[in-house]
């Protein structure tokens, strides 16, 4: 026991690093393609889904701790909460960062995004990300997810 209690005061020995707080805000969504079948449901789950995939694809290494974002009313989103309200709405979280945006279906097969990762505690926008993606199904928006995830990860390196 004493052995082990040494080894640990030892310098030089690395200590695990807390994960990182962040939150996950729900993403805008608007459809521009003029297509004649009403999708507006679908395109809801799809959108609420999606953040749920990028909540569980952050969380799942471990080194983020996901926080829930929740607002008065659904979508919490910038556009709909207004920036000020917002932001207030993801620090109550207690989180460290925030990352919320949104997909516009521009055609049948083409959906584009923007992806914005706010550092909360320096009030610095540190990731603004355009993200295109083709289909409008359940796996388009699964591997868009996935694709946000990584790029999410990229802008937190140095963090």
């Amino acid at each position: 026991m004493l052995f082990a209690a040494a080894l640990s005061l030892q310098p030089g020995r690395a200590t695990l690093a807390a994960p990182l707080t962040i939150t996950v805000a729900d993403f805008d969504y608007k459809d521009t393609s003029g297509e004649v079948r009403d999708q507006r449901a679908e395109h809801r789950a799809r959108i609420a889904h999606f953040a749920e995939l990028v909540r569980e694809n952050l969380s799942a290494k471990g080194d983020y701790r996901v926080l829930p974002f929740d607002c008065p009313q659904r979508p919490c989103t910038p556009i709909r909460m207004g920036s000020d309200d917002f932001i207030a709405a993801a620090r109550r979280t207690g989180a460290r960062f925030v990352v919320y945006g949104g997909i516009l279906k521009v055609s049948t097969l083409v959906q584009n995004g923007l992806v914005e990762v706010v550092d909360l505690q320096n009030e610095k926008l540190i990731l603004k990300r355009t993200v295109s993606f083709r289909g409008d199904n359940d796996e388009a928006y699964r591997r868009a997810a996935a694709f946000v995830d990584e790029t999410v990860r990229d802008a937190m390196k140095e963090k």
